[in-house]
């Protein structure tokens, strides 16, 4: 009796488990959350689109139907009603400079400003309320939106600026304007030479006019103060604000070349030990100093989900705007000049053997290279420390990759180059860009769909405070190619669109590949951290040209909502 009692426990058991296996499972642990009546684009190939989500902890658990995802609800579960908008993973943005971009958010704003006589005004307005002893920066001017487009100088807005220095970047960061009081504290005269990698702009009679290119900004740069701890610690809130508020929920930070990555580094690890980062944070700091990392051991990716650093950045050349980066031939626009190495390549075998030596201790590189000369050398160089240190997962970044030589397209997928760009940067330089190096090379400039076709990896950014840090500015961008002048509306070299989904893939898996990351993100996947954004519109099927319009809803880092529009 008591035999056949048994049996009949264990068969009732053995149905039970089998009609509803999610049940038993939702029996141990139920969801922190569920979102429901969502659609939801998962960049999963095992599984595309789904219709909810269930979050446990940080991470999700499940991802599927309506009544899949039902069966791990329980009593203390919070359940969202997506109203049948589109949920994306939580955008993971390349190539930012975080803290400057955060700071960038409370200075003076000139990169709207569509004349030199606003320029001026914005300037003056700003020395109007700078405490004595402060410095006006920020700034990202771009003079190609002024009639006519031509550089400003010191003698401008000396006028209205006096004894308050003035240290203002063009909005690439290879140039900046310097009033007279800030040429003066930093010792800039007719008589200084321009430093290796830098060139002081000069007028007629060989006078500074305030503009500095690449190296040459240090001239003045070193004297500045630099941000104390609550200034650093308040730029770094407001970047982590922000960023929630576009549904940036990660973003790998790149080196200024201005020797503070590790004051902010300190800051985001002051953060960290408070609890969890609402920006996950992968931090690349100046390749001139890789011994600091490797000499304690560590390598790429390294630490927690929410701050990890391991990766270097350096510094090939300049930018196409300031007509500094180094191409095979001449601008078109100033034939005698090919642009500028950077100082860290003064000379090229100096980056050799940093990016040999920093490879052979594990750390990741990723170098700023935007001419096409410029590429190829980087190319060469990670060609060389592939063979005398030996093939692996190694993953080396190069950053902008902007001006591709035709041959060298093939040399990135053969070394598994990822390509780290920023599609913003194509609709804002196609305004002027041939204008600089002709329609032919200008053919091979932000190729995303040929570096697709080369099955090179794409990872996308945006540079920011380079370029706005919205993630729909750059979806827009790199589907549509249409400038910013209005003037290319069916897209600037259009046979390099690509489609919304390879842009988001981009933007999510592409990104967290590029920082090792694509096991733990980038998909809305179980087992992966629970990421996600939720946006007002759906981008799949709307005009491609709103998509800039669109808004982010909610955005949520590992299962806790960071952010929600009102």
């Amino acid at each position: 009796m008591r035999k056949a009692h048994l049996q009949f426990l264990a068969a009732a058991l053995l149905l039970i488990l089998t009609a509803c296996p999610a049940a038993w499972t939702q029996s141990q642990a139920a969801a922190d959350l569920i979102i429901t009546h969502a659609n939801i684009w998962t960049v999963d190939p095992a599984r595309p689109s789904a219709q909810a989500l269930a979050v446990l902890g940080e991470r999700v658990v499940a991802v599927g139907t309506e009544e899949e995802v039902s069966a791990w609800r329980g009593r203390q579960t919070r359940v969202i009603d997506a109203g049948n908008k589109l949920v994306l993973p939580g955008f993971n943005d390349a190539h930012v400079h975080f803290v400057s971009g955060g700071a960038q958010l409370d200075s003076v704003q000139l990169n709207d400003a569509t004349s030199v006589q606003e320029f001026v005004r914005r300037i003056g307005e700003r020395a109007k309320i700078t405490p004595k002893g402060e410095w006006i920066t920020g700034g990202e001017w771009d003079e190609t939106k002024w009639s006519p487009p031509q550089l400003p100088t010191k003698e401008l807005i000396d006028p209205v600026t006096g004894d308050i220095p003035v240290f203002v970047y063009r909005y690439d960061g290879h140039m900046v304007l310097a009033n007279s009081a800030a040429l003066r504290a930093g010792g800039v005269t007719a008589q200084t030479l321009d430093p290796p990698g830098g060139a002081i702009v000069r007028d007629a009679r060989g006078n500074p006019t305030g503009v500095l290119k690449d190296a040459a900004q240090d001239l003045v740069f070193k004297v500045i103060p630099s941000m104390t701890h609550e200034q650093r610690l308040h730029a770094t809130h407001r970047a982590m604000e922000y960023a929630a508020s576009l549904g940036v929920t990660s973003a790998q930070y790149m080196d200024d070349d201005d020797n503070e990555t590790y004051n902010d580094l300190k800051i985001f690890s002051e953060l960290h030990d408070q609890g969890p980062l609402t920006t996950r944070l992968y931090v690349a700091p100046s390749i001139v100093d890789w011994e600091d990392q490797a000499k304690i051991g560590v390598r790429r990716a390294f630490g927690s989900s929410d701050l990890r650093i391991g990766a270097l950045k350096g510094y090939a050349d300049g930018s196409l705007g300031s007509r500094t980066a180094y191409f095979f031939e001449p601008f078109s626009d100033a034939p005698d000049n090919h642009g500028l190495l950077s100082h860290e390549m003064q000379p090229p075998s100096a980056m050799r053997d940093r990016i040999i030596k920093a490879d052979a201790a594990g750390l990741q590189i990723c170098i700023h290279a935007i001419g096409d000369q410029a590429i190829s050398m980087i190319l060469d160089f990670y060609s060389d420390a592939v063979i005398q240190n030996g093939a692996r997962d190694r993953r080396f970044r190069i950053e902008h990759a902007q001006h591709m030589a035709a041959k060298d397209f093939d040399r990135f997928a053969d070394l598994g180059v990822i390509a780290s760009v920023q599609p913003y940067h194509a609709i804002d330089d196609g305004r002027w860009a041939e204008g600089r190096i002709g329609h032919g090379r200008a053919s091979r400039t932000y190729a995303f769909r040929t570096f697709l076709d080369h099955k090179v990896r794409l990872a996308f950014g945006t540079d920011w405070p380079v370029a706005p840090l919205n993630p729909m500015l750059g979806l827009y961008a790199a589907v549509t190619r249409a400038t910013l002048d209005g003037k290319n509306p069916n897209g600037w070299f259009p046979e390099q669109k690509l489609t919304v989904a390879e842009a988001v893939e981009s933007y999510t898996m592409g990104s967290a590949y590029a920082e090792f990351q694509e096991k733990e993100k980038g998909s809305i996947t179980p087992g992966k951290l629970a990421d996600f954004v939720i946006l007002s519109d759906d981008i799949f099927k709307i005009d491609p040209t709103t998509i800039r319009d669109v808004k982010v809803l909610k955005t949520f880092v590992g299962g806790k909502m960071v952010y929600e529009s009102h």
